[in-house]
């Protein structure tokens, strides 16, 4: 078996992969900010920053595939004088430097877990993302994952290095937190929400999908200096989502029918538009490459990744 360096590893997706790596036989290296517990077979190496070469080379020893998760993550308002320059230095500079490291070990593959952020922010209905499409980043975070993506695959055509490049949109499963978590937090209680008349479209990726697609990029020949999305394949309205969830809890809910505009519009009177948004609008994408080229399916449906998460939620 091949052993995984995986950055961003004490994190909800990273957590999850280093579970799922090691169970599997994988020799897991799993690199974290901060010293944290894994399984007795996992070796826990504290790298506080990619760019210092010494401490990036003594984590990269021995590995055969870097699976690079960690990263300046995406908050909806940035407090931050440059943001811009904040994502740079974490999502481009550091990422840039630890695969460099990577190429002067003779490391082979580098998985880099970029953004859906990099197509853009929202598709009409039936007209979805494709890998293939010119990028259209809106903010600083997407711009600075656009930009990694463009260095690691000018690096790989330079050194012979393979990258592979995965988009996932909104991921959700057990120990999800940010918007998600708050979503389940406002079914479960039961109140009435403003939200019956969106009739959007958006995808999704259920953790336990995407860790099954990335173990699948580790060694598929295939895969190589590619840029795949991917989802459940199965998309839906956030108010189908929301009866879903609630069907989950054995909860009642009430959807309040009231049309996307006029939403948009209350919430940018007390500086929610941004939510509102992703909550009014469409955001699809097409994984056909991913599934031809990979011969990858979602292993889990919609339904069942929900009915997973929403059991974790409510033992939580």
């Amino acid at each position: 078996m091949k052993s995984l360096l995986i950055t961003g590893a004490n994190g909800f997706v990273g957590r999850a992969l280093v579970e799922q790596s090691a169970a599997m036989g994988y020799q897991v290296t799993a690199c974290t900010r901060k010293p944290a517990v894994f399984a007795e077979s996992v070796h826990n190496f504290v790298v506080s920053d990619f760019s210092h070469q010494a401490n990036v080379c003594d984590a990269l020893k021995g590995v055969d595939v870097v699976i690079h998760l960690a990263a300046r993550v995406h908050v909806m308002k940035d407090a931050t004088e440059n943001p811009l320059v904040q994502y740079q230095a974490m999502n481009v500079d550091a990422t840039l430097a630890l695969a460099k490291q990577a190429v002067t070990l003779g490391i082979k593959r580098f998985i880099y877990m970029s953004s859906i952020k990099v197509n853009g922010e929202s598709t009409a209905i039936g007209v979805p993302f494709t890998p293939a499409d010119y990028p259209a980043p809106s903010d600083p975070y997407g711009v600075s994952k656009m930009q990694a993506e463009e260095q690691l695959l000018a690096l790989a055509r330079l050194t012979g290095m393979e990258v592979v490049i995965i988009r996932p949109p909104l991921i959700y499963g057990p120990r999800v937190k940010a918007n998600f978590a708050s979503m389940m937090k406002w079914v479960r209680s039961g109140m009435p929400l403003p939200l019956g008349g969106i009739h959007n479209l958006r995808s999704m990726v259920f953790l336990g999908n995407l860790i099954d697609l990335i173990l699948v990029s580790v060694s598929h020949p295939d895969a190589k200096n590619q840029v795949f999305l991917v989802s459940d394949d199965e998309d839906i309205s956030v108010a189908s989502l929301i009866r879903k969830l609630a069907a989950a809890m054995h909860v009642r809910t009430v959807l309040i029918p009231i049309p996307s505009a006029l939403l948009k519009l209350a919430a940018s009177l007390i500086g929610k538009r941004s939510i509102a948004q992703r909550l009014c609008d469409s955001l699809q994408v097409d994984i056909s490459k991913t599934k031809s080229l990979l011969g990858w399916s979602p292993p889990f449906t919609l339904e069942q990744g929900l009915a997973f998460t929403v059991k974790w939620y409510l033992r939580k």
